[in-house]
């Protein structure tokens, strides 16, 4: 089940023929009750017609049955119990595949990967990395001046022009600039200014 599910198995036939054994158990289950029923009738009639004998060995037969009866309860029990353990090891069966399966891919990607020992090696020589390139920028930060840091970042400035070429700036408007609107208190300074050329001109 595990490598083909679209595949009937001699596991499947075999689940199969436990459920058709446990449907021929009810089937007879139910003719038993049936004739126990009628025996149950049949000793009622006799008792009506005082024949006790003949009420009497209806009844036993209905003992007889039912004594089959309960065997068979106990059969069937045992028949489904059988069915529901052949069906969970199969699971089982299952999980157990799932987890032989993953366990491969795991080897797997460990193999392509170098192994624990080289992952953990390269996790090791990236932070060796990582501390020794802190080392060196707090030891450089600690002996170049302001002046030089300035130029260091106009360098680095120049070097992303150059790679990312000069920036693009917006194009400046063609039409011209509107011509700004005088407000009013600017008009009664002027009208202040030219009152003094008007009374000249009167005199």
């Amino acid at each position: 089940m595990g490598n083909n599910p679209s595949k009937v198995t001699d596991q499947d036939k075999a689940i199969l023929d436990l459920k058709i054994q446990r449907d021929k158990l009810h089937q007879y289950q139910r003719r038993i009750t049936i004739l126990t029923d009628k025996e149950t009738a049949i000793a009622k009639e006799m008792l009506s017609r005082n024949d006790k004998p003949r009420a009497l060995l209806a009844l036993r037969r209905k003992k007889y049955q039912e004594s089959l009866l309960a065997k068979t309860d106990a059969q069937l029990d045992q028949l489904e119990q059988l069915t529901r353990n052949v069906e969970f090891a199969l699971i089982q069966k299952d999980i157990v595949f799932g987890l032989a399966q993953g366990t491969k891919v795991l080897q797997e990607i460990h193999k392509e990967m170098g192994g624990i020992d080289h992952v953990e090696k390269l996790m090791g020589e990236t932070a060796d990395a990582v501390a020794y390139q802190q080392e060196v920028s707090e030891m450089l930060g600690g002996r170049i001046s302001n002046q030089d840091e300035e130029e260091v970042e106009d360098e680095l400035a120049a070097l992303e022009a150059e790679v990312n070429g000069p920036a693009v700036l917006p194009n400046a408007p063609n039409k011209p600039l509107p011509e700004a609107e005088v407000t009013a208190p600017e008009q009664a300074v002027e009208a202040r200014q030219k009152q003094p050329e008007r009374q000249a001109m009167l005199a």
